[in-house]
């Protein structure tokens, strides 16, 4: 809702009444926004995002969800997954009118799993940041801080197993040269991009349909999500050449409502170079550009 403009000059008391009264009216408009951080990061390391939502909506009320801190992130995604669905069920039954939920790399899978595993929820947007949202597959200073001097082509040997599975970044490795063991072992991503069949996929799916927007944001330079059209659901064949999102077999088949998002119109994305992994939630022209729109 945007808020009237008064000509200097104007007085009176009845008039400032009015004004104090559509203030409140603007300032109540904007949804509540819930951020979920992204692996080794916290609460802090989103004061900026938070600023620049609060600067530009003023009024809106920002959460940033603080669970699974730092090294805790690399707990396995679905012991993480019920923690965030109490906070997120806490602020979500204050706000009647919905939510916006903003989540960065390793939080956007939580996220996705939040509203595919949440009947009923109001999330009103969804902004996945720079998330690999197809999988990850790259050796990158991430992978070497998990699994020291390990390449990626050996990552699927610690990933693909019970063990393996129990650290969060394994819940997304996917290792195109090793797709069926991909989908055999891996508990967490083939589930939520219904490449392995399961019984909650329908449920899922319309939980899932329940968002009235889905915006996802990435770049050619961030550096750690690999490739990087993973953040807008593109991902390697066993060749290691990039299929877009739209000849993605999930997309194709409509697994978990992409593709019906998409021809409601209201899949967004937003591509923006030179932008690092880092970087991208104190950048406020990555801001301005990708999500504030999205934000009211």
């Amino acid at each position: 809702m945007k808020c009237p403009r008064v000509a200097a000059g104007s007085r009176g008391p009845m008039l400032l009444l009015l004004l104090l009264v559509v203030a409140g009216v603007c300032v109540d408009s904007y949804k509540p926004v819930i951020i979920v951080h992204g692996i080794f990061d916290g609460p802090q390391q989103f004061q900026n995002l938070s600023r620049f939502i609060k600067k530009v909506h003023p009024g809106t009320e920002v959460t940033v969800i603080d669970l699974y801190d730092d090294l805790l992130s690399l707990q396995p995604l679905w012991k993480q997954v019920p923690d965030f669905r109490q906070s997120f069920n806490s602020i979500m039954k204050n706000a009647p009118d919905g939510v916006h939920l903003l989540c960065f790399s390793q939080g956007g899978l939580i996220c996705r799993a939040l509203l595919s595993t949440t009947p009923n929820h109001n999330v009103h947007t969804f902004i996945s940041l720079s998330s690999p949202l197809a999988g990850q597959y790259g050796d990158t200073d991430y992978l070497q801080k998990v699994f020291h001097k390990t390449l990626k082509k050996n990552v699927h040997f610690i990933c693909y197993n019970k063990f393996g599975q129990k650290v969060s970044i394994c819940d997304y490795w996917n290792d195109p040269h090793q797709r069926l063991s991909y989908l055999r072992n891996n508990i967490f991503l083939p589930l939520l991009n219904g490449e392995r069949p399961h019984s909650d996929m329908k449920a899922w799916r319309e939980n899932f349909l329940q968002i009235e927007k889905l915006v996802l944001i990435g770049g050619p330079d961030d550096g750690v999500i690999t490739p990087w059209q993973s953040s807008h659901f593109g991902f390697y064949d066993s060749s290691e050449n990039v299929v877009e999102m739209q000849k993605q077999e999930f997309y194709l088949n409509d697994a978990f409502g992409l593709k019906t998002l998409d021809q409601r119109g209201d899949l967004v994305t937003c591509v923006h170079s030179g932008v690092k992994h880092t970087t991208w939630h104190s950048n406020f022209t990555v801001f301005r550009n990708c999500m504030e729109k999205w934000l009211t």
